[in-house]
């Protein structure tokens, strides 16, 4: 399974920018790794090359601003093949119909169920204009390979 390609191939659609006077020109680049356990090393990230069932996956989504100012969002639809698992700051704001609608996963429903990681379509971050005058950030989540 070659997640990896498609996930790069992505990363053009990945951000929206924000209403605003001068909208942000911003440029992303991705990166998946697979997360290993060695013996007598505990958890290591190695780059992602061949993927399998149950593996836990590690995606780093850089964004650096090029122009502009302003807040802008970083949205993220997920491969059918994975599960989303968490970000690494728990900012963020997930879909389960494809974008239509978006909350907080644990305050999600699905009919009368609570929404689980496995229902999750697509993920967001919204990055305040505070954060996108550094110039430069990395947004890290994981997901589980089906």
């Amino acid at each position: 399974m070659n997640l990896c390609r498609s996930f790069t191939s992505l990363a053009g659609a990945l951000c929206l920018a924000a209403p605003a006077l001068a909208a942000p020109l911003i440029a992303l680049d991705s990166a998946v790794y697979v997360e290993k356990i060695a013996p007598g090393k505990g958890r290591m990230l190695q780059p992602a090359a061949q993927l399998n069932r149950g593996d836990r996956v590690v995606y780093v989504v850089s964004w650096y601003r090029m122009g502009g100012s302003g807040a802008f969002t970083v949205t993220n639809p997920l491969p059918r093949s994975v599960y989303y698992q968490g970000s690494a700051d728990g900012s963020e704001e997930v879909s389960l119909d494809g974008g239509r609608n978006w909350g907080k996963l644990e305050r999600m429903r699905i009919g009368d169920r609570l929404a689980t990681p496995e229902d999750v379509t697509q993920v967001r971050w919204h990055v305040a204009a505070s954060e996108a005058a550094r110039g430069s950030g990395e947004i890290t989540y994981s997901a589980i390979v089906r």
